[in-house]
């Protein structure tokens, strides 16, 4: 008996594996439609602003809910991502997080939006936890990053599609139904994801083992390494998503409409900072480069070319400010796809879901602290203090990785292809 179900365990693993890059883009869409509804309120933001009559520092208070929210839920939705399993977990965040992207159209004041945010915030937590587990489970170590930069690449399509989709709705539309199609793009693609990965396999009984606790990660070195870098990469692209649309209305004096067709080129070069930071790790990994070595190289390398944030307020053209912010966002997608992906080198993959949750506890702290923060500094000074914050902190979460990260000193000179990664 024991034998036919490690058999049909097999054969259902087999399958999967195979529909694997099915799996990855259903993962990239998701991602897409993610920040879309994030990006949703950032471009927005110039009327809600004007309609609520909302300052800077309340608006970084909007947009430090939907972080507050992240951190409150990152860890819950990794447990469940290791518990449940990536099918019924990721099923579970986007209905969550689509019901409240689609409760917006309710909001009457900024305290409303912010409760509204907070709540969409707990479920879209899920959309990183769930796919870094399902790329650990689907893909070959050297294939990893790829995928995990595959999948993370989505948030810079969403960011870049964002934009022009926004402004067309709310020029059409009004601004509420601008909430509405994001919404029930997420409810249309919960039927693809339930069709296309349609079981997942029983875990195997070497890794049958109970679950470790939260204080047995927190005990571990390597968890306070991965939630040290993302405390400090995190915020950064959370800068350029949130805060960008209404620097160019405001300081570069664009409007709406232009804002609406120009913002989205950074994105689109973010989209290929992830793919290619993938696709170069599974390179120098293939070649039998250590993995420490591969993440090390990789990851200072592009923290120093985030130094373009310098540049941007100190450009006295707008295009070559948004070069400027172009080369930053690509870079810290390079990082981010590398980031993502020290997390599967440095945990075993039951506990990939519960690591990458930590990572968002430590990312929404600093996501909420740091709108915060930004608020004040716009009010009382300019956008000059936070554009040379975020051109540091990409270079300090990495050394912060690699100083806390133990584990990498000890890890073998390379890395061969494996088979299926299994655990649930």
């Amino acid at each position: 008996m024991d034998q036919q179900k490690e058999t049909a365990g097999f054969m259902v693993e087999r399958a999967i594996y195979r529909r694997r890059w099915w799996i990855l883009s259903l993962l990239f869409s998701i991602t897409v439609i993610n920040f879309i509804d994030r990006q949703t309120l950032s471009v927005l933001a110039p009327v809600i602003c004007s309609a609520f009559h909302l300052t800077n520092a309340a608006y970084g208070r909007i947009v430090a809910a939907l972080q507050f929210g992240m951190m409150s839920g990152e860890f819950p939705m990794g447990y469940l991502m290791d518990r449940w399993g990536t099918r019924l977990g990721i099923s579970f965040a986007v209905m969550w997080w689509s019901s409240a992207t689609a409760a917006q159209v309710f909001a009457r004041t900024g305290t409303q939006f912010g409760l509204i945010r907070y709540w969409m915030g707990t479920g879209e937590c899920g959309n990183f936890s769930g796919g870094v587990k399902t790329a650990t489970r689907l893909f070959a170590p050297a294939e990893r990053t790829l995928a995990i930069g595959i999948f993370n690449a989505g948030s810079m399509v969403g960011a870049t599609i964002a934009p022009p989709l926004i402004v067309y709705l709310l020029h059409h539309y009004g601004f509420r139904a601008a909430f509405l199609v994001p919404a029930a793009m997420g409810f249309v693609w919960l039927i693809a994801w339930w069709f296309v990965y349609q079981r997942e396999a029983a875990p195997r009984k070497e890794n049958r083992q109970p679950p470790s606790s939260l204080r047995d990660l927190l005990s571990d070195s390597s968890s306070w390494a991965v939630m040290s870098c993302r405390f400090f990469v995190g915020p950064v692209i959370q800068f350029y998503w949130y805060w960008i649309p209404m620097y160019l209305f405001t300081v570069r004096h664009m409007s709406l409409t232009q804002v609406g067709f120009l913002s989205w080129i950074p994105f689109l070069l973010g989209d290929a900072g992830n793919v290619v930071g993938g696709w170069a790790a599974g390179i120098l990994l293939r070649r039998g480069i250590s993995v420490r070595s591969t993440r090390r190289w990789l990851m200072y390398g592009s923290s120093a070319f985030c130094f373009a944030s310098f540049l941007v307020p100190y450009t006295r053209g707008s295009g070559m400010a948004l070069a400027m912010i172009g080369v930053a966002v690509a870079a810290h997608n390079f990082l981010s796809a590398n980031m993502y992906g020290a997390i599967t080198d440095l945990f075993s993959d039951s506990k990939v879901g519960r690591a990458t949750g930590l990572t968002g506890v430590a990312g929404g702290l600093s996501g909420l602290l740091f709108p915060l923060l930004t608020g004040i500094l716009i009010d009382r000074f300019s956008y000059s203090p936070v554009f040379v914050l975020i051109a540091l902190m990409p270079l300090v979460g990495t050394f912060a990785l690699f100083i806390l990260g133990r584990k990498y000193r000890t890890m073998g000179s390379s890395v061969q292809r494996v088979g299926v990664q299994q655990s649930n």
